[in-house]
Formats: C-alpha cells, structure tokens, sequence
C-alpha cells in the first residue's frame, strides 16, 4: 500500500477506532498495515485530514478526527470546564488561559459556537486566542463563552 489516499484513509480508520496516543504508535500501526510513514509525512497527513490531540484521562493524550472531536470533547465538557483558568481582554482580541495541554480541545468548542462575536480562535498548548468583532461587547463574549464553561471568570 504506497498511496497516499489509502495511507490517509487508513490513518482515519486507526485513529477513529484506536486510542492512539503518540506519532511513533501510530507509526508502529501503519507499519503493521504495510505503511512505511515519518513523523514529518503524519503531521503534514494529520494537517491534511484534521486530526487533533485531546486530553484522555487513561492516556493522558490521544488523536482524534476533528469532526468526532466535538462528540468527544462534548461528553467530556465538564472536565474541560474545570480546565479553563480565566480569560482577559484587550480591545478586540481575548486570551483564554487553560490548563497544560487543553486549549486546542476548548478552542475546538468555541469555534463550534459559530458565534457572531468571536471571529476566530488560535490555541497554544495552554492558551486561546478570540478574535473579537469589532462590534462584541465583552459582556456578551463572557455570556456566551459561560454557557458552555460556567466557571469561567475574568
């Protein structure tokens, strides 16, 4: 199997039915398949096919496909609530301080708010950056963003 069309739909397969928690494992798993794949070659795959790291309370951290992301990080949303530090303002820009390693899972939240005060989101490995429009008010971010994450302050 040398096509990268195979290659992409089997990383799909593995990562949407295994709990695959680092590039080497997923290498070793491709290997088994037949796939001869770099480190270099799956981030560019894993770009490609949106696949994204969430924290896992017995793995510490797995990949999943983006568009199970929402179902995953939805059954979780709890813990993810307490993993949200604070957030703080300037003019039109927020930043969102989490814990280590969650700011991509709660961007992920954010961004499917599909809310019309917040443009974007951009997330380290422990913050999130909210491009406000101009026109948001920080009283209906910080309402918004609360529904899904009570215990947020600022």
């Amino acid at each position: 199997m040398g096509n990268k069309t195979e290659r992409l739909n089997l990383i799909r397969r593995i990562v949407g039915e295994e709990l695959i928690g680092s590039q080497e494992e997923l290498i070793k798993r491709l290997a088994e398949h037949g796939v001869q794949a770099t480190q270099s070659t799956l981030s560019r795959d894993f770009k490609e096919i949106n696949i994204s790291k969430m924290p896992h309370h017995s793995k510490g951290y797995i990949y999943v496909l983006s568009e199970k992301l929402g179902s995953e990080i939805a059954a979780n949303i709890a813990n993810l609530g307490d993993a949200i530090h604070d957030i703080k303002f300037s003019r039109n820009i927020a930043v969102i301080s989490t814990k280590s390693g969650y700011a991509s899972a709660v961007s992920v939240i954010i961004d499917a708010l599909k809310s019309k005060n917040i443009i974007g989101t951009i997330a380290g490995d422990n913050n999130i950056l909210l491009i406000l429009h101009e026109e948001a008010s920080r009283e209906d971010v910080i309402a918004q963003l609360q529904q899904l994450f009570p215990t947020l302050t600022y």
